[in-house]
């Protein structure tokens, strides 16, 4: 691959040209900035209840700080490979916007209560009332609504064209759109891979975008594209962010003892090769006695600690990674001792964490809600001739609604009002409907 084509600036749709001191891709940065679809995220989960009197991460808290990681992960590793490739000392400047954008964007299409938001909807074609449509629609379309995912809902609210909105959805450059795309592939057909990046409606739109970065196809018949490079470092920065912030959290709401978060983050820093590191925490512990500062002094060390070993392994990686034939994620090929505390932290995190009752009881909560909703609004679209059917159409936004005759698309129209609820709006519309005051 060649960063001349990577770092395309071809749109999915024509742009105004006019006087802008911006470059295109800080276009793209605020046109997600200002974004409604960004600015819901502050009412969306990220592991725990949204805050009461301790301010833990929704998804807009979690996105920003991703985007600061993953603008710190490609500026240092521009800077490496400039010193290695000194031609690339230019081309690259714009890098750490782009990877900062798809941070920012990369849980735009995550539905309300975190992960089980997605597995709730998955769960209602699967498992629930929405197994009946199965023989309605093609394979390659029930595979994308028994197998919902929020990746792949973000490329599509970031390029379909919604009623009544614009062609190209947010009409961002190739670049940006191709970064976004952690898993090059739609849903039919994927294996054994968990996750996918692309409905069946978008296939054509995927295509354009890889194609316009001269991105290789490694699979044709599947529809498999080869990754483009930036993407595995907006991965890093959420792989690095919700490990660490998720015990942040955990630990300011008490599951988690200060001990045992301390040991976690110290885990990462070795006693003989990096006295210095300890001995500045041992000088900045004398001064900060606070608890909760300590454990954010430690945080930032260690954030710092890992954005210098993923950028150091993308480095290490370049040739492979530009060929295409990288394996795994940049997190996944971190040194043995870090990677051992990685795996620490990580078991902590399901033990102490994604098991805790507050977090389970958010998502039972988020299969109530959305399968319930789900069933209500599928069934309205299906069968909009009775009165109440009626009325509840009459409730969803004009840019959800569709005159298309296809079940798939009347279904997705429904997927596509209720992933992009928040949890409170939701919660709500659950109530309001049920006669629940």
């Amino acid at each position: 691959m060649d960063w001349n084509s990577l770092l395309s600036l071809k749109r999915c749709a024509s742009s105004h040209k006019s006087l802008d001191v911006r470059t295109n891709f800080q276009r793209d940065y605020d046109r997600i900035i200002f974004s409604s679809a960004f600015r819901r995220l502050q009412n969306k989960t990220q592991v725990f209840p949204l805050p009461g009197s301790q301010m833990v991460h929704n998804r807009l808290t979690h996105s920003l700080e991703v985007a600061s990681v993953g603008r710190s992960i490609a500026r240092m590793t521009s800077q490496k490979l400039a010193e290695l490739h000194p031609e690339l000392d230019k081309v690259l400047n714009d890098i750490d916007t782009v990877v900062a954008t798809t941070c920012l964007a990369h849980d735009l299409g995550n539905p309300p209560f975190g992960h089980s938001g997605e597995d709730a909807i998955s769960s209602f074609f699967k498992d629930g009332k929405g197994r009946d449509l199965k023989d309605s629609v093609l394979p390659s379309q029930w595979s994308d609504l028994i197998s919902f995912e929020g990746n792949a809902n973000a490329f599509r609210l970031l390029t379909h064209q919604f009623a009544g909105r614009r062609a190209g959805g947010f009409s961002l450059t190739a670049a940006t759109l191709a970064t976004l795309i952690k898993y090059p592939y739609p849903s039919y057909d994927k294996g054994n891979r968990k996750k996918y990046n692309v409905f069946y409606s978008e296939i054509a739109d995927f295509k354009q975008v890889m194609d316009d970065c001269n991105i290789p196809c490694i699979d044709s018949e599947h529809c498999v594209y080869a990754r483009h490079p930036l993407s595995y470092m907006m991965e890093a920065s959420d792989d690095i962010c919700y490990l660490i912030l998720d015990m942040e959290d955990a630990h300011k709401r008490g599951i988690i003892a200060t001990a045992d978060i301390e040991n976690c983050f110290l885990s990462f820093f070795h006693p003989e090769t990096e006295k210095d590191f300890f001995a500045y925490k041992n000088s900045v512990y004398e001064t900060v006695t606070d608890v909760n500062e300590r454990m954010a002094f430690l945080r930032a060390m260690l954030i710092n600690k890992l954005v210098n070993c993923v950028s150091g392994i993308f480095v290490q990686n370049y040739e492979t990674i530009m060929e295409g034939g990288f394996q795994g994620s940049l997190i996944s090929h971190l040194p043995e001792y870090e990677e051992n505390a990685l795996k620490k932290c990580r078991n902590a995190s399901v033990k102490n964490i994604y098991r805790h009752p507050s977090v389970v009881k958010i998502e039972l909560t988020g299969f109530k809600v959305i399968g319930s909703l789900l069933e209500d609004f599928t069934d309205a679209v299906l069968h909009p001739e009775t009165a109440y059917n009626q009325k509840l159409l009459s409730l969803m936004p004009e840019q959800f609604k569709t005159d298309s005759d296809d079940i798939y698309n009347k279904v997705q129209s429904v997927v596509d009002f209720i992933s992009n609820m928040t949890d409170l709006y939701a919660v709500q519309m659950y109530k309001d409907l049920r006669g629940i005051d």
